[in-house]
């Protein structure tokens, strides 16, 4: 998986940052596992181990990992960060559902390009998707 693209206007530790929570939320990077070390990642990517430092301590801060003195980071446990997430997308279906009702869009309308834009996710993300 990506972690990053140079054309992506965003600050490279913000596109990693994101990269990983996604791959943590979609249980690619499993409860308890290892992340690979700063150094290492920076020597991979060719980027500044800053970079890399500043990202992974947004993903502390945010409770995706944790650092154990010595022996590195570690992916937390995130059922309940699942739950959040589900929660706001909820959410937000409910809103988008409420534009597309006043905008004259029929529910099968609706049902059908919510499903393209989730299929789309699945082609960007190799077909991994959020399933």
């Amino acid at each position: 998986m990506e972690l990053f693209n140079y054309r992506d206007r965003r600050p490279i530790y913000e596109q990693i940052t994101e990269s990983y929570q996604e791959q943590i939320l979609m249980g690619i990077l499993e409860q308890e596992e290892k992340m690979p070390s700063v150094r290492a990642l920076a020597t991979e990517l060719s980027i500044n181990p800053n970079t890399i430092q500043r990202a992974y301590g947004e993903l502390e801060r945010q409770g995706y990992i944790y650092s154990v003195k010595g022996k590195g980071s570690f992916v937390s446990d995130v059922k309940g960060m699942r739950r959040v997430k589900r929660l706001e997308v909820e959410n937000h279906l409910v809103t988008l559902a409420r534009k597309a009702k006043t905008s004259g869009m029929t529910c099968e309308e609706f049902k059908d390009q919510a499903g393209k834009a989730y299929e789309s996710c699945n082609q960007e993300k190799g077909g991994n998707g959020y399933d």
